[in-house]
């Protein structure tokens, strides 16, 4: 251990020139050649399929055409409306959005949360305006133990940051072990989740009040945001914003 941190010191006093020289910079979606560190190649970038405007205001989901009528609510908005306020995201969860969520969370790319977070900044930059402090979905702890970290906290860490905002890694507690929620209906996901978050006790004074951007790594239904924006608001919070990477296309219904 004590000779990788000395390895590691050692790189970070190099230029960045050398560094790139013993580990040329790779694509963060394929791991073919870029010229910056955590960059796309262009078949990657030209592959993401960003989420653009015209969005529905809650949900975030991407409008097909512009209607050109002001803010939108899709059906789903209008016939069941999320207990946060606002979801935006980046892309939709396809090809290259699920691959770099799946690097990060499964194959320990850690270095993926700083580019990502970056790219969420930027598509959440009206939710993080409005926002008082941020709040990573959390993990249970079983979970936690498995992976050895939590991807929503590195990626909220990084937003505190960069937006200068108090970051609160352990308001909202994850009580219940939940299963896996791939392949479960909308009902089931909710069925689910009911119940598995609260606010710690010793944190509830830095939400108290607060606009919260709650942030996660995938939206698929809305339940886990929904959830964790429950347990938010009982906990004292004013409102609770979701801020997320990739969003699964059918999430707005």
């Amino acid at each position: 251990m004590m000779a990788l941190e000395a390895v590691a010191r050692t790189l970070r006093g190099l230029p960045r020139g050398v560094v790139s020289l013993i580990y040329p910079p790779t694509c963060a979606g394929c791991g073919g050649a870029t010229a910056d560190p955590g960059a796309l190649c262009p078949a990657c970038w030209s592959s993401l399929r960003l989420i653009e405007e015209p969005v529905c205001q809650r949900y975030g989901t991407p409008f097909a055409v512009d209607l050109g009528v002001g803010p939108l609510l899709s059906p789903r908005a209008i016939a069941e409306p999320p207990v946060f306020e606002r979801a935006r995201s980046v892309a939709l969860y396809d090809a290259v959005a699920r691959r770099l969520v799946h690097r990060l969370k499964y194959e320990d790319r850690l270095d993926l949360a700083r580019v990502m977070a970056r790219m969420m900044a930027a598509s959440g930059r009206t939710l993080i305006a409005d926002a008082e402090c941020v709040v990573p979905v959390p993990l249970h702890r079983g979970r936690l133990w498995r992976r050895r970290f939590n991807q929503s906290a590195l990626l909220a860490r990084v937003i505190a940051r960069s937006a200068e905002l108090p970051f609160v890694a352990t308001a909202l507690v994850r009580v219940r072990a939940t299963r896996s929620q791939v392949g479960l209906s909308r009902a089931a996901r909710a069925e689910n989740l009911s119940g598995a978050f609260r606010v710690a006790t010793a944190e509830q004074h830095r939400i108290r009040g607060r606009r919260i951007l709650l942030v996660d790594d995938v939206m698929t239904t809305g339940a886990t945001g929904n959830a964790a924006a429950r347990a938010l608001l009982r906990g004292g919070a004013r409102s609770v914003d979701l801020l997320t990477f990739a969003l699964v296309g059918d999430a707005a219904g």
